[in-house]
């Protein structure tokens, strides 16, 4: 089994959409939106359109090539002139989380951040209840830089937001020590 990123297409639309609304998805977003069909083409025109934000969909290939989505992997507010950006992904195909694909799409997206793109600054937010992945995070480089107090207000109670943040000389200091196979990444045109 193999895993790579490949660009969303028009024909994923319906899927990640599927995926968004999920309530195991969206338990960890800041929505639980119910996407129409025309919202998630807005949002594919957004994304094929900016020079700020890159999407992919997460897909395992097993050793027959038979290929499975997984999730969704993106970059947003690619910032060149500050040389940062942010990310953020999930996993619509449930049965995928806890087998260990977290480590290599950090790493990975990590290396494609600050070795492709040139990037000095990878940055996430993630709801202060979801302890999993801070620590996730933090594992792999990652600080925390910040608590958003009461940032969101979902489901009648606010939230707090963790800022997160890995800068290109930490990732330096710190590739050295994992071992892992790269996923591919296919490169935006």
């Amino acid at each position: 089994m193999s895993y790579r990123l490949r660009l969303v297409h028009e024909n994923d639309l319906e899927t990640i959409r599927h995926w968004r609304m999920l309530p195991e998805v969206t338990r960890y977003m800041y929505t639980d939106p119910q996407i129409t069909r025309e919202d998630q083409q807005a949002w594919f025109a957004r994304i094929t359109q900016s020079d700020r934000d890159q999407a992919w969909v997460i897909e395992s290939v097993d050793d027959e090539g038979a290929v499975t989505p997984l999730g969704l992997l993106s970059l947003s507010d690619i910032d060149r002139v500050n040389r940062r950006c942010s990310w953020a992904y999930y996993l619509g195909h449930v049965a995928t989380r806890g087998t260990g694909l977290a480590k290599p799409l950090e790493l990975s997206i990590c290396a494609y951040v600050f070795e492709l793109l040139g990037m000095n600054k990878l940055c996430c937010e993630v709801l202060a209840s979801n302890d999993r992945v801070v620590a996730l995070h933090e594992k792999f480089g990652a600080r925390i830089e910040g608590t958003l107090r009461q940032h969101i207000f979902k489901n009648g109670v606010y939230l707090d937001v963790i800022r997160m943040g890995l800068l290109k000389s930490d990732w330096d200091a710190l590739r050295a020590q994992w071992t892992y196979t790269p996923i591919p990444i296919e490169a935006a045109t």
